[in-house]
């Protein structure tokens, strides 16, 4: 979807306005949020981007509608990949330097993830695998993990 908002040099922009084919596509959205999966290759078969639909910085920055939808949002998604991708946790992180528009990496924390990717670990996780020094898992597990995630957000949508 495209925001009113829409920066043409914003990447999240251009995601969220275009979806991402070859990621599994857009796994939910409404009017102020756009759920993918991250990127291939990805660290973990799960890892998922929550997106603000509006180019906004952060929280701190977020209308009345956002501040009030986010929590419910952002619970009702982690429950769901706790559901669906069976692990025990889900982290939340957002940093928003490198992109100026909100958007929160929903990462799952499997029980079998070695301890040297769990916690900040995971950041090394996934600058490893997107550097090429670890193998990323197989893109056909990401999609698969997608697709489950986005069946069961579309049989049970966040509150709006």
């Amino acid at each position: 979807m495209k925001h009113d908002s829409y920066q043409e040099s914003c990447s999240v922009c251009r995601t969220n306005a275009e979806g991402v084919p070859g990621h599994g596509g857009v796994i939910w959205e409404d009017d102020l949020w756009f759920v993918r999966h991250a990127p291939s290759p990805s660290g973990l078969a799960g890892w998922t981007m929550l997106n603000a639909q509006r180019h906004v910085q952060g929280p701190a920055h977020f209308n009345d509608e956002e501040a009030a939808a986010f929590g419910p949002v952002l619970r009702h998604v982690t429950r769901t990949l706790e559901q669906v991708t069976g692990a025990p946790r889900i982290y939340v992180v957002a940093f928003g330097e490198s992109n100026p528009h909100m958007h929160s990496h929903l990462i799952p924390r499997y029980s079998n993830l070695p301890s040297e990717h769990t916690a900040f670990g995971v950041a090394d996780l996934m600058r490893g695998v997107a550097g090429g020094d670890l193998a990323g898992v197989p893109e056909e597990d990401a999609l698969a993990m997608a697709a489950k995630i986005s069946d069961a957000l579309k049989a049970s949508p966040p509150p709006s």
